[in-house]
C-alpha cells in the first residue's frame, strides 16, 4: 500500500520493539479523561447488588426488574446517537463535563427517588451521562495520546471502568446490612459529589488537537501536540495529518454539522470505509453478545442460583469477581503496547467460550443445597470469565475502535458502535430471568458460549490487526485507512 509520498508502506511489522519514553502531560490528560468513567461504571454496576434490595423495598416483578436493570442501555441509544454531534460541536472536554453534570443528577435522582416511575426517569438522567462519556472519553484519549503509548493511555479507559464497577460491587457488599429501604438509597448517594470534582478536573485538560485542527485553530492544536507528543518532529507530523484527513472532508470539519460524516459512514461508504464498519459493528455486538450484561449486573443471582443461601455471601462473590476483573485490565494494559491487538482479541474470546461452558456445567450440577465445592466451582468459573473477557474483549475493542476508524469519521462511527454495543448490553441484560425461566440459567449460558465461539471465528476472518507493532502506528492517507491483515 502506497504512501502519500509515493514510498510503499511495509505490510508486516514486528510486534516488539523497544518502547520510547512516555509522555507524562499526555498520561495526566488521558487519566483525568478517563477517570470520568469511575462514576459511569459505577451507577452501572450498582444495580447488581442494589436490584435485590429495590425489589423487595418496592416489590417489583420479574419483569419490572429486568426492565430497571436493562432500560439503562435502552435510554444509552439516544446519548449514544448525540453524543458524537456533541463531542464535534462543544468539543471533547465539554462533553465530558456535560456528562459529569448528567451523572451527578442521575445519582440524586436516583437516591431519593419513591417510586418505580422515578427510578426509571433517574436513569434516564444517568444513561445520558453515561452515553456521552463512553463515546467521548475514548476518542479524546486516543486523540491526546502520542502513537508511541496510544495502546496504554486508551487503556486507562477501561482500567477506571473496572474500578468504577469494583467500587459499586464494594458499596453493595459494604451497606447490605443495613435497613431495605435505606441501604440502597446510600449506595447511590455516595455517587452525587465526586463528579463536581471530576469536572472540574477535566476543564484543567487541554482540548483535543484533533478538534481544534477540525476548527481551523491550527496554532492550539500544534501547541497542544507540542504537549503531548513524544518529539516536536512528532507533533509536526501529527498536525500534518490531522490537517490531511480535516481537509477530505471541508463540509464537516467546522461547522458541527455532521451529516456528510453520517452519509459517508452508512449511505454511501467506500470500499475501505465498509470493511471498517463491518469490525466496528460485528466487535461491539460480540462484546456484549457473549453475555458480559449476564455476568456483571446479575452476578448475586448466578451465584444464588449456584447454591449460596444468602445475599451477604452472593454479593462477597461479587465482590471477587470486581477485583479480578480489575486486575486484570491492568495485564491488558501492560500489555497493550507490546502485543498485537489481534491476538489479544482471538485469545480472549477463546478462553471467554471455555469459561461461559464451565458456568453452564456448574450451574446444571447445582442444586438449591450444592455443597461448597459446587458453588466455589461457579466462583472459579465466573472469575475465569471476566479475567478472560478482562485482556482482551473487554479493554480492546473502544481502543482499536478508535484506532481503525478515520479521524474524519471518528466521533460519529464511534458513536454507531456504541449504538450496537448498547442495543446488544440491554438485550441480554432486559431477557436473562426471563430467558432463565425457559431454557434454565445453565442454558443461558450455553447459549452465552456459542456467541463467544462465534466471536473467534469473527476476529479470525474479519479483524485485521492495525498496522505497527503492537501500539498505534496508522496513516490515513487520501482518505484510505492502512493496515494489514496480520495473518
Amino acid at each position: 500500500m502506497a504512501h502519500a509520498d509515493g514510498g510503499t508502506a511495509p505490510l508486516l511489522r514486528s510486534c516488539a520493539a523497544p518502547s520510547p519514553r512516555r509522555n507524562m502531560f499526555a498520561f495526566l490528560c488521558a487519566t483525568l479523561a478517563s477517570m470520568t468513567t469511575i462514576l459511569m461504571a459505577y451507577n452501572l454496576s450498582l444495580m447488581s447488588g442494589a436490584e435485590l434490595f429495590i425489589r423487595e423495598d418496592l416489590g417489583l416483578s420479574d419483569t419490572q426488574t429486568e426492565l430497571l436493570v436493562g432500560c439503562i442501555n435502552v435510554y444509552m441509544l439516544v446519548s449514544v446517537v448525540a453524543a458524537g454531534w456533541a463531542g464535534d460541536l462543544l468539543g471533547r472536554r465539554a462533553t465530558l463535563v456535560l456528562a459529569n453534570a448528567l451523572l451527578m443528577a442521575g445519582a440524586l435522582g436516583m437516591a431519593l427517588g419513591r417510586s418505580y416511575a422515578a427510578l426509571m426517569a433517574a436513569l434516564f438522567v444517568t444513561s445520558l451521562g453515561c452515553g456521552f462519556v463512553r463515546v467521548v472519553a475514548p476518542v479524546y484519549n486516543a486523540e491526546i495520546s502520542p502513537a508511541s503509548s496510544r495502546g496504554v493511555l486508551s487503556a486507562l479507559l477501561d482500567m477506571f471502568v473496572n474500578l468504577g464497577i469494583l467500587l459499586g460491587y464494594v458499596s453493595s457488599y459494604a451497606f447490605f446490612c443495613m435497613p431495605v429501604h435505606l441501604g440502597w438509597r446510600v449506595m447511590y448517594a455516595v455517587g452525587v459529589l465526586p463528579p463536581m470534582l471530576l469536572a472540574a478536573a477535566v476543564l484543567a485538560v487541554p482540548e483535543s488537537p484533533q478538534w481544534l485542527a477540525m476548527r481551523g485553530r491550527h496554532g492550539e492544536a500544534h501547541a497542544v501536540l507540542l504537549r503531548t507528543s513524544d518529539t516536536p518532529a512528532e507533533a509536526g507530523r501529527r498536525l500534518e495529518e490531522i490537517k490531511q484527513a480535516a481537509a477530505k472532508a471541508p463540509h464537516t470539519a467546522g461547522d458541527g454539522e455532521s451529516g456528510g460524516v453520517w452519509s459517508e459512514l452508512i449511505v454511501r461508504p467506500s470500499a475501505s470505509v465498509r470493511r471498517v464498519l463491518v469490525c466496528v459493528v460485528g466487535l461491539q455486538f460480540f462484546v456484549h453478545a457473549v453475555g458480559t450484561e449476564a455476568v456483571l449486573m446479575y452476578s448475586p443471582l448466578v451465584f444464588r442460583n449456584a447454591g449460596m443461601a444468602t445475599n451477604g455471601a452472593a454479593l462477597g462473590a461479587t465482590v471477587a469477581v470486581g477485583a479480578v476483573k480489575t486486575c486484570f485490565v491492568l495485564v491488558a494494559t501492560l500489555l497493550s503496547d507490546r502485543a498485537c491487538r489481534r491476538p489479544l482479541l482471538l485469545t480472549s474470546a477463546a478462553g471467554v467460550a471455555a469459561a461461559l461452558v464451565s458456568i453452564a456445567l456448574t450451574l446444571r450440577a447445582s442444586v438449591p443445597a450444592a455443597s461448597s465445592s459446587s458453588q466455589l466451582a461457579c466462583v472459579a468459573s465466573v472469575l475465569a470469565f471476566v479475567a478472560a473477557f478482562s485482556v482482551g474483549l473487554g479493554p480492546m475493542i473502544a481502543t482499536y475502535t478508535v484506532e481503525i476508524l478515520p479521524i474524519r469519521l471518528r466521533a460519529q462511527g464511534s458513536s454507531l458502535g456504541m449504538v450496537v454495543n448498547r442495543a446488544t448490553s440491554a438485550l441480554v441484560g432486559m431477557t436473562f430471568i426471563s430467558l432463565a425461566s425457559w431454557i434454565t440459567m445453565a442454558g443461558c449460558f450455553f447459549l452465552y458460549a456459542g456467541a463467544a465461539v462465534a466471536a473467534c471465528v469473527f476476529v479470525y476472518l474479519r479483524v485485521p490487526e492495525p498496522r505497527g507493532h503492537g501500539r498505534l502506528v496508522r496513516q490515513v492517507t487520501d482518505g484510505r485507512l492502512c493496515m494489514y491483515l496480520g495473518q
